[in-house]
């Protein structure tokens, strides 16, 4: 656990539900404090509920990541409250039904990219500042294993705005590492979340046992927030175990 002293804040973006709610409560349980950001107040309410009935200690910020004022603002109220962040999980995350070329539309196209990738840039971009100044912050994309490998099913925004988040971390590491500041390409495999019920054909309840959990991916993020401040994982990958 953390001693009051060295409490690290982290921004969890997309904290209402699935991987991002999981990520902030397992963070609470380690002592850290924990931004909940999300378009859903009544969700992360819930989630800030949870964490202080556990002890932790948490601040609920709305925000949506497609809008810069809306990220400018969020920001502004974490370090106003409680100073600089320090670490970051982007989990907020979208997709479409329509997703392949023959049905997608450029609208929802440019709504995928807008939140996945450059409402992500929106973030970092805020948090940058504040952890250059104190010499150190920890940030982790939830991507997917369609940012690493293509995904014939993932789709053409989603698939082209994961990949692209690889590039973000590549350059923040690439740029920032020597200030240590240090990012994460998290790319899980397929996790049973509402976010499926945006597939074209929703997966039935024996196909979702054998996908990872939104426990797993924040044991896994918590393992890169907790690691030694010399080591950077730059990509992690992670799948379920194949059945035999």
């Amino acid at each position: 656990m953390h001693t009051e002293a060295s409490t690290p804040v982290l921004w969890v973006t997309g904290a209402g539900s699935g991987m991002g709610r999981a990520i902030a409560l397992a963070a609470a349980e380690r002592g850290y404090k924990v931004a909940l950001s999300g378009r859903r107040l009544a969700s992360l309410a819930g989630v800030a509920r949870i964490v202080s009935e556990r002890g932790g200690t948490s601040l609920t910020v709305a925000m949506d990541t497609s809008d810069p004022e809306s990220v400018k603002h969020a920001h502004s109220t974490i370090e106003r409250e409680w100073g600089t962040v320090t670490h970051v999980a982007l989990s907020a995350g979208l997709n479409s039904v329509q997703r392949y070329w023959q049905d997608q539309s450029m609208q929802e196209f440019t709504s995928v990219v807008q939140t996945n990738l450059t409402g992500a840039a929106l973030v970092v971009d805020s948090v940058l500042p504040g952890m250059r100044q104190i010499g150190h912050g920890t940030i982790v994309f939830i991507s997917s294993v369609a940012g690493w490998r293509y995904a014939k099913d993932a789709g053409v925004a989603y698939s082209a705005s994961k990949t692209a988040v690889s590039s973000l971390t590549k350059t923040l590491n690439g740029e920032l590492n020597s200030q240590g500041i240090r990012a994460c390409h998290l790319c899980p495999g397929v996790v049973d979340t509402d976010f499926l019920s945006l597939r074209p054909n929703v997966p039935g309840t024996e196909e979702r046992a054998t996908m990872l959990t939104p426990d797993d991916i924040a044991m896994t993020v918590q393992f890169v927030l907790d690691a030694p401040q010399n080591i950077c994982l730059n990509e992690l990958v992670i799948t379920p175990v194949s059945a035999a």
